[in-house]
């Protein structure tokens, strides 16, 4: 959430991180972004001479801290159309059940020869999944403080995913949660702002198609060309899925952003041919919470693609720039995959 001119009172809870933390916030340098493994939690608690207080709780691998920031929130100007496309996802969406077959996650390397190294990845196969026939894949990506892990540890895909198999709601499909930082040392550690590490996002997309995509249609059996390749992310990613995703129509047709982040490519540059872009796209979606302060980016390029006749799906949802919102945002684009 970007919130400027801020005042910070601090609960550090280890003493190691005071300097480095103290500085990135006075630095306001995490406004904007999901960083470090960041779940946000970011709610009016009390009006302070018309600053708002807000918490933000941010989980650095063992690490806690607890900030109060008093401040004026970023102004969230809502349009007409800024709506919800779908309704709130039902309750237990999330909540594993004991009684339906479930899928598997695999952690596996591939070489890197964009980056010069081996890398991990997660991949999500569906329950049922069989050698003997061939699935879609969407690849589906992380935010600038997470990594290949992200989506695992607080999206719970695997269970969304198995849930809708159960409720025959979605197409058997491979999911692959790759890492996006496109570096030798690609940990979500230190600095995760440093102008190094931010370049290694957009560096991924060589990653992403000369490496991980030959890599996946090498070692499992998928349907290789662009009808049968999905890409979506969340904040960052959502800004590496929009900028990757329309980028390279010959090898995607459907494309999600997820609250995307300040790396997103102005529309004019996302879609230089909107003509074109609107023949060859499957699906394009463009989604942020009302009450985020990254919505301006996703509400820029949903006015360019209305102005310029591209079909896409806008949902505007409740909600702030967090995983309530992300797993929502991943309920209802897998089952419109594929289809």
């Amino acid at each position: 959430m970007m919130v400027p001119k801020q005042t910070y009172i601090m609960k550090i809870y280890n003493s190691d991180s005071k300097k480095y933390f103290s500085k990135l916030l006075k630095s306001n340098q995490y406004s904007g972004y999901a960083g470090c493994k960041l779940s946000y939690i970011s709610q009016q608690i009390g009006n302070h001479s018309g600053k708002i207080a807000n918490i933000l709780i941010l989980i650095c691998g063992l690490l806690f801290f607890e900030f109060q920031v008093h401040a004026q929130r970023a102004a969230v100007v809502l349009n007409p159309d800024d709506k919800p496309a779908f309704a709130a996802a039902p309750e237990g969406f999330d909540i594993i059940r004991e009684n339906i077959s479930h899928g598997k996650i695999d952690s596996v390397e591939y070489i890197s020869k964009t980056v010069g190294t081996k890398r991990k990845m997660l991949i999500y196969t569906p329950p049922g999944y069989s050698v003997d026939r061939k699935y879609p894949v969407f690849y589906l990506l992380h935010g600038i403080g997470g990594d290949h892990l992200e989506w695992y540890k607080n999206g719970s895909p695997q269970v969304i995913l198995d849930n809708l198999y159960a409720d025959k709601k979605i197409v058997p499909m491979i999911v692959v949660f790759p890492n996006g930082r496109a570096m030798k040392d690609d940990r979500p550690t230190g600095n995760i702002f440093d102008s190094v590490k931010v370049k290694a996002f957009a560096d991924f997309e060589g990653d992403l198609l000369n490496d991980i995509i030959p890599f996946v249609e090498s070692k499992y059996p998928v349907i290789a060309d662009r009808e049968n390749r999905a890409i979506a992310g969340l904040s960052m990613g959502g800004g590496q899925a929009l900028n990757f995703g329309l980028g390279n129509l010959k090898t995607f047709a459907w494309i999600g952003g997820f609250s995307s982040a300040p790396n997103t490519k102005t529309p004019e540059v996302l879609v230089p041919n909107p003509s074109e872009t609107a023949q060859k796209l499957k699906l394009l979606w463009i989604s942020c919470g009302d009450h985020d302060g990254l919505i301006s980016y996703s509400q820029k390029l949903h006015r360019y693609l209305k102005e310029n006749n591209v079909p896409h799906i806008w949902h505007v949802e409740p909600g702030v720039h967090d995983f309530k919102v992300w797993k929502s945002d991943l309920y209802y684009f897998s089952q419109v995959l594929f289809k």
